[in-house]
């Protein structure tokens, strides 16, 4: 019997009996009630309450301008719509960066007033302290390396990090850091496959990979993207497994068209 299967509820310490059985970890982004409640119910073993909602529900181009508050009330809602699974919340741009007391508030109020089961920050060897200060407290951090997009100004391309030997090395160095700060696990986002392999051999917590090849002890995609309801974001990793922008589509125009023509409601639809 799998490590998913017999799992009533997921924690950090199924996730790490799934990669001691080389059981690769599922993981998607949800942000409201509805669709946590689908992909909970489908078996997800993770939700990511991703920063991303500040691109794909509230359009901006990146995951900048998302606020504290405002990733407290999509991590409420998803907490409303699940069961089973895992939840992790990123704690957005400026809210751990500038010291660890900052972030260890931050983390708590996330902790407090959604009822999400751990959180999950960017980068290595700057935000240490905060890593520590947080875990410290008993709150399970998720770790997230390779491209970083809170730091997108800083690369100022979304392109594929840690090509280069210099910044291959502090991965390798990063990931250890983390490791031993405590971080449950680390997502790598848009590394060289051959890197992500090593550095996930390299460690005991597992290592959830977006762009990152097939060895990651686990994937994440976002929502949005694989389910074809955004169209414009199609990068290489994706693999597209619906196309519900087009479902929806048909059917406002369908709805359209009969309001249009008087056929609904009918007879059968009125009281």
């Amino acid at each position: 019997m799998s490590v998913h299967t017999e799992t009533k509820k997921v924690t950090t310490h199924t996730l790490q009996r799934m990669k001691a059985n080389g059981e690769k970890i599922s993981m998607l982004t949800a942000y409201d009630f509805s669709f946590a409640k689908i992909i909970d119910g489908a078996g997800i073993d993770v939700i990511l309450v991703g920063d991303s909602a500040s691109n794909v529900m509230a359009g901006h181009e990146t995951t900048l301008p998302i606020t504290l508050e405002q990733m407290i009330y999509h991590a409420q809602s998803v907490i409303r719509g699940t069961n089973r699974c895992f939840v992790v919340v990123d704690l957005p741009f400026g809210t751990y960066q500038s010291n660890s007391e900052v972030a260890l508030a931050s983390a708590i109020r996330i902790m407090k007033e959604t009822g999400g089961h751990s959180i999950k920050l960017e980068g290595g060897e700057e935000v240490i302290d905060s890593i520590k200060k947080i875990v410290g407290a008993g709150i399970p951090v998720m770790g997230h390396l390779g491209l970083t997009p809170q730091s997108i100004y800083k690369f100022g391309t979304y392109s594929v990090r840690a090509k280069e030997e210099a910044e291959a090395d502090k991965l390798r160095r990063d990931i250890k850091l983390l490791e031993e700060a405590g971080c449950f696990a680390v997502v790598l986002e848009k590394i060289p496959a051959i890197l992500a392999k090593e550095v996930t051999q390299s460690v005991q917590i597992p290592t959830i990979g977006i762009g990152a090849g097939g060895d990651c002890d686990g994937q994440v995609l976002v929502m949005h993207d694989m389910l074809g309801i955004n169209t414009e974001f199609k990068p290489r990793f994706l693999r597209q497994y619906a196309n519900i922008h087009q479902l929806a589509t048909d059917a406002v125009s369908a709805y359209i068209k009969d309001v249009k023509e008087k056929s609904f409601p009918n007879e059968q639809e009125s009281y």
